[in-house]
């Protein structure tokens, strides 16, 4: 009789772990399941941090990229009128018959390009006439991202001016000197041209002031048995005059503006002819006198 009982009790312990078996199961699974749940949300958190980092990232690129393409802007915004850059004294000095004959040059934008010349023939009677021609011309750069700041163009087209000055062809006695006191940089480049007018001492004097390239070109001759003018002489003019058109630069972009007041040291007289009275000259006596590397509106 005790063994049905014996056999009910094993066979309830044999069920017992029957039914413990889903339900430890189901925590096993829910168990595994909450790590699953874990990794997902954490991986969900990585991901919405690396996405916040790549928006602060491109948002921050711009402003990085913008500051990178930043250039200083350029020192001077404007140009005096080319025509009144030198006083009426100096051109009076320089080119005595033609200060009053001032031609400016053709320029789209004056505040960026500007250029003027003057000419002169003074007639001596059977002695022939001394000829001048005095050519200015202004370039102004400005800075750009792309090209980089004004300054440092306007340094690039001063080298360029000034190799293209020392390299005439047909000069002769080709010689160059720097020029102190005419702005940042200047150099003075002077040589010999001979044409079947005459024979022309030229010199060309290049300037510059921060974004402005100042080329002044100025020659001399002798024509028809008049003697040849003093190389010497011409070059401390046109030294002398390039100064102040460096000065009438700086006061064009001076608060207000301002006059131009020229340097104390005016040109030397001797770089003009002496005068003398005579009969006009022919005025084609010296057609197409002027050589052809003089000609500073060609290089600006």
């Amino acid at each position: 009789m005790h063994r049905p009982a014996q056999r009910d009790q094993r066979d309830q312990r044999e069920q017992r772990p029957a039914r413990r078996g889903p339900r430890l199961n189901r925590l096993l699974v829910c168990a595994a399941a909450v790590p699953m749940v874990l990794v997902a949300a954490g991986c969900s958190s990585d991901s919405g941090s690396g996405g916040d980092g790549k928006q602060q990232q491109s948002s921050a690129s711009p402003s990085k990229s913008a500051s990178a393409n930043a250039v200083r802007p350029a020192a001077y915004t404007t140009l005096p009128e080319a025509c009144a850059v030198l006083p009426r004294k100096t051109l009076e000095e320089l080119v005595p018959k033609g200060a009053k004959s001032g031609k400016e040059g053709r320029s789209e934008d004056t505040k960026t390009r500007a250029s003027c010349s003057w000419s002169s023939l003074q007639n001596n009677g059977v002695k022939g006439s001394q000829f001048r021609w005095l050519n200015v011309s202004l370039l102004r750069f400005e800075s750009d991202a792309a090209r980089g700041e004004g300054d440092k163009l306007a340094r690039t087209y001063y080298d360029k001016q000034v190799r293209e000055a020392r390299s005439v062809p047909g000069a002769q006695n080709t010689r160059s000197e720097p020029v102190a006191g005419a702005g940042d940089e200047a150099t003075a480049v002077r040589y010999d041209l001979k044409k079947k007018e005459g024979a022309f001492k030229q010199q060309t004097v290049v300037a510059r002031v921060e974004n402005v390239v100042i080329t002044l070109d100025y020659n001399g001759a002798g024509l028809a048995g008049e003697k040849t003018p003093n190389a010497d002489d011409l070059t401390k003019a046109a030294e002398q005059a390039v100064k102040t058109a460096v000065a009438a630069v700086s006061a064009a972009n001076q608060e207000g503006g301002g006059a131009v007041v020229p340097p104390s040291t005016s040109p030397s007289k001797s770089a003009s002819p002496s005068k003398s009275p005579s009969p006009s000259a022919s005025k084609s006596a010296v057609k197409g006198a002027s050589p052809t590397a003089s000609s500073g509106t060609g290089r600006s």
